[in-house]
C-alpha cells in the first residue's frame, strides 16, 4: 500500500491510498464468496462455487466493485494509523481507479479526505507544579443554603395588594395574531421574577392585583407559531406570598434529624465546605487543562466547529437565523474551548497510554443512563446499534488520562501541597485493562451479544 500525503490546512489531510494486488486480493475472495452465496449457478451449491467460475459468470470488475466496499475503509484505517493521524470526523471517500480484470495494471485507488487533531505538543508532566485557591466559606454561604432549606417548608398565602418580584399569581393566558387567539392557557401559577415563561410577563404582571389583567407583545416560544409576535392578554386569579417558617429549634426538628438550629447550621457549614472541596478540585483540573494548552493556539477541525457552532445555536434562540453577533460570539468561544480541551485529552490519553476496560466503558454508560432515568441495558444496546460506542470508550479515555495526568503533578494552596485523592482516585483502580485503541471493538462484540 503507498500513501501520499498532502496537507490542505492545518487540521485537514488528504490522502491518496494506492493498494498493491496481493494486498487486495483478499477482499476480492471474500467478495466472490459473498456473490456465490447469493447466487445458483447450475452444477455448483449454493456458497460452493469457484471464484473462477464467479469471475467468469459475472466479470471481474463486478467482483472489484463488491470488494471495495469493504477493503476501503480497511485501508483507510490502516493508512490512518500508519501516518498516525487521528480523525476528527468522518472521511469523504473519492474511489479514483478499479482494476477491471485480474491481470490488470490498474491498481486499487482511492482518496480521503479528512479533517484530523493537530499535532499537539504537551509540556512534561514531571516537575509541573500548579497553584490552586483556597475556597472561602461565608456566612452568607451558610445563610443561602439555609433559606434555601426554609423555602423548600414555605407556604403560599393569599394577599390583598399588588403582584411583586417573588410572589406567585395565578393566570389566565390568551395569545393573538391578528386578533385570532392561536393559544391560551388558564390557571397557570407563575413566579414574578423566574423568567420560565414568556419575555415581558414578569413587567407586565408586576403591580398588578388579583381581578386585574394587561396585555402586552411577547415572542412565543413553543407550539406552531414559535418565533413569532403575538398580543399577549393576561388575567390576574390571585396573588400569593411565600411564607417562611421562623428560625428555630422548632424549624430544625421539622426540616432535619437535628434537635437544635446550631445543630443544623453546622451540619449546612459542614455540606458548605464539602462542596467548596469539589469547586477546588474543578478549579484544579480547569487550571491543569490550560497548562496542557501551553501557549501557542492549538487550532480546531473547521468543519467540526461549525456544525458543533450551529447546534449550540439552536439551543440559545428559537430562530438561529435571527441569532444575535454576541450569541453566536459566545456559541463559537465555548465550541473552540470545548474542541481544544478534548484534543488535548486525547493527546494526553494517547502519551500515557491510557488504557480502557469493558468495565470502565459499561459503568460509564450505566451512570449516564442513570441519570436520564433510563434502564441502562437497554440504553447500553441502543448506543451499540447507533454506532456511538467509540464515542463513549473516547470519552472514557479522555477522563482516565486527565485522572492520571494530574496524579502525575503536584497542586498545591497558599504554598502547602493539596491532597486532591479523594477526587483523582489511586493509579492501582485501574489495572487489568486493555488497550483504549481496541477496546471500542472489544466492548461492542460483548455488548451486543
Amino acid at each position: 500500500m503507498k500513501i501520499s500525503v498532502r496537507n490542505l490546512e492545518p487540521t485537514k489531510v488528504r490522502l491518496t491510498v494506492t493498494v498493491d494486488p496481493e494486498e487486495f486480493e483478499p477482499f476480492l475472495d471474500k467478495a466472490r464468496k459473498e456473490i456465490g452465496k447469493q447466487v445458483n449457478v447450475p452444477g455448483f451449491r449454493k456458497g460452493h462455487v469457484p471464484g473462477k467460475i464467479i469471475d467468469q459468470r459475472f466479470g471481474f470488475g463486478a467482483v472489484a466493485s463488491e470488494a471495495v466496499n469493504s477493503a476501503v475503509p480497511e485501508f483507510y484505517s490502516k493508512a490512518m494509523d500508519e501516518k498516525k493521524f487521528q480523525p476528527m470526523d468522518q472521511p469523504e471517500i473519492e474511489v479514483k481507479d478499479i482494476p477491471q480484470k485480474a491481470d490488470d495494471d490498474v491498481k486499487l485507488k482511492f482518496i480521503a479526505t479528512v479533517e484530523r487533531r493537530p499535532d499537539i505538543k504537551l509540556p512534561k508532566l514531571k516537575g509541573m507544579t500548579i497553584e490552586v485557591s483556597k475556597p472561602e466559606i461565608s456566612e452568607d454561604d451558610v445563610n443561602k443554603r439555609l433559606d434555601a432549606l426554609r423555602q423548600r417548608f414555605g407556604t403560599l398565602v393569599s394577599v390583598d395588594r399588588p403582584a411583586k418580584k417573588g410572589d406567585f399569581a395565578n393566570i389566565n393566558l390568551d395569545a393573538q395574531i391578528d386578533g385570532e387567539s392561536v393559544d391560551s392557557q388558564e390557571g397557570v401559577s407563575y413566579e414574578l421574577g423566574s423568567a420560565t415563561m414568556l419575555d415581558g410577563l414578569d413587567e407586565a404582571l408586576e403591580g398588578l392585583s388579583a381581578g386585574e389583567e394587561t396585555s402586552f407583545e411577547g415572542t412565543l416560544e413553543a407550539g406552531e407559531h414559535q418565533g413569532e409576535k403575538a398580543q399577549i392578554n393576561v388575567q390576574v386569579n390571585s396573588v400569593k406570598a411565600e411564607e417562611l417558617p421562623e428560625l428555630n429549634d422548632d424549624f430544625a426538628q421539622d426540616a432535619s434529624e437535628f434537635d437544635t438550629l446550631d445543630e443544623l447550621k453546622a451540619d449546612i457549614r459542614k455540606a458548605a465546605e464539602q462542596d467548596a472541596k469539589g469547586r477546588q478540585a474543578t478549579e484544579a483540573r480547569d487550571l491543569f487543562i490550560e497548562q496542557l494548552k501551553g501557549d501557542e493556539e492549538i487550532p480546531v477541525p473547521t468543519g467540526v466547529k461549525e456544525r458543533m457552532v450551529e447546534e449550540r445555536i439552536k439551543g440559545m434562540t428559537p430562530d438561529p437565523k435571527k441569532a444575535t453577533d454576541e450569541q453566536k460570539k459566545q456559541a463559537e468561544e465555548a465550541v473552540v474551548k470545548e474542541l481544544t480541551d478534548q484534543m488535548v485529552l486525547d493527546a494526553l490519553a494517547q502519551s500515557l497510554e491510557v488504557e480502557v476496560t469493558q468495565a470502565d466503558v459499561t459503568n460509564f454508560l450505566a451512570s449516564i443512563a442513570q441519570q436520564y432515568g433510563m434502564d441502562p441495558s437497554q440504553f447500553i444496546q441502543a448506543i451499540v446499534n447507533n454506532g456511538q460506542l467509540g464515542s463513549a470508550v473516547q470519552e472514557v479515555a479522555r477522563s482516565k488520562g486527565m485522572l492520571a495526568g494530574m496524579r502525575s503533578v503536584k497542586f498545591t494552596c497558599e504554598g502547602e501541597d493539596l491532597d486532591l485523592s479523594a477526587f483523582l482516585g489511586t493509579d492501582e483502580e485501574e489495572e487489568e485493562s486493555v488497550k483504549a485503541a481496541s477496546a471500542a471493538a472489544a466492548v461492542a462484540d460483548e455488548i451486543a451479544k
